[in-house]
């Protein structure tokens, strides 16, 4: 048995980049001024599901992505893991899109790949955090979805899922084609293997653009404004005490905290 199986991820800029590297650029877009790029991690934990179900059953595994100007060698990572094929879909127009223009795009682009059984997504990208994107994704596919799988076993029709509930999981079964999302309680995301390294050097990823997958003006029409961004400002109001006596210390340290109602 083996089923095909489409996984979608994103780039984004490092979460574990310093402040000091990031900068707010045009259109209220954070940017980062060392261009600090990896694979979103859930996306990560999300091409590790698909191979664990290749491993298992075997499977024709998909990397998709919507974006522009993508890093190659951040990309590749999923063919290096153990990927069969890489689609981006790259066009200046997606720089300034929102989740609800994401999805949108990502299903025409599923549309043009064919028939799937399996679509993996990470549960959340680690620039907006917004999480809809997999759900809105599954309604425009008109397939079921279901969140936080922490195991998958493809059945004979379907799969059978362990799904991440508080003090313990849920089991949901559901039939062929079906979106499922997954963070780190799938597992950690495998090193990619020297030999995997050399056939993603050799693969060239399918480029898409806008015009391949049909896209209308219409799926650019943003339901969500940006008001306003901003960095972080971390602030820190040191008061010292000093005595030359350790139960002076501790007899002015109370009275501080007393006289400030923290105790």
């Amino acid at each position: 048995m083996s089923i095909k199986i489409i996984v979608c991820v994103k780039q984004v800029i490092d979460p574990d980049a310093p402040i000091a590297s990031l900068d707010i650029g045009e259109n209220n877009i954070v940017s980062s001024k060392e261009k600090r790029f990896v694979l979103n991690g859930y996306d990560e934990n999300a091409v590790e599901a698909a191979l664990k179900i290749k491993d298992d059953v075997g499977a024709e595994i998909t990397v998709l992505s919507v974006g522009y100007a993508f890093e190659n060698d951040v990309m590749k990572k999923p063919i290096s893991m153990g990927a069969d094929r890489l689609i981006l879909v790259e066009d200046e127009k997606f720089l300034q899109v929102d989740g609800f223009s994401t999805a949108n795009l990502l299903g025409k682009a599923i549309n043009k790949i064919g028939e799937f059984d399996l679509v993996l997504c990470g549960r959340q990208a680690s620039d907006w955090d917004n999480a809809y994107v997999p759900l809105a994704l599954s309604e425009i596919l008109n397939v079921p979805c279901i969140t936080l799988a922490q195991k998958i076993e493809v059945k004979a029709n379907g799969f059978r899922v362990e799904r991440v509930m508080s003090g313990g999981y849920q089991i949901v079964e559901s039939e062929f084609p079906t979106l499922i999302t997954v963070s780190n309680e799938i597992g950690n995301p495998r090193y990619p293997t020297i030999r995997g390294i050399m056939d993603a050097g050799r693969k060239k990823p399918d480029i898409w653009t806008s015009n391949d997958i049909c896209v209308t003006s219409e799926l650019f029409k943003n339901q969500l404004v940006t008001k306003d961004l901003s960095l972080p400002i971390n602030e820190a109001d040191c008061e010292f005490i000093h005595s030359d006596s350790e139960e002076e210390l501790g007899r002015l340290l109370a009275e501080n905290l007393i006289e400030k109602k923290l105790i």
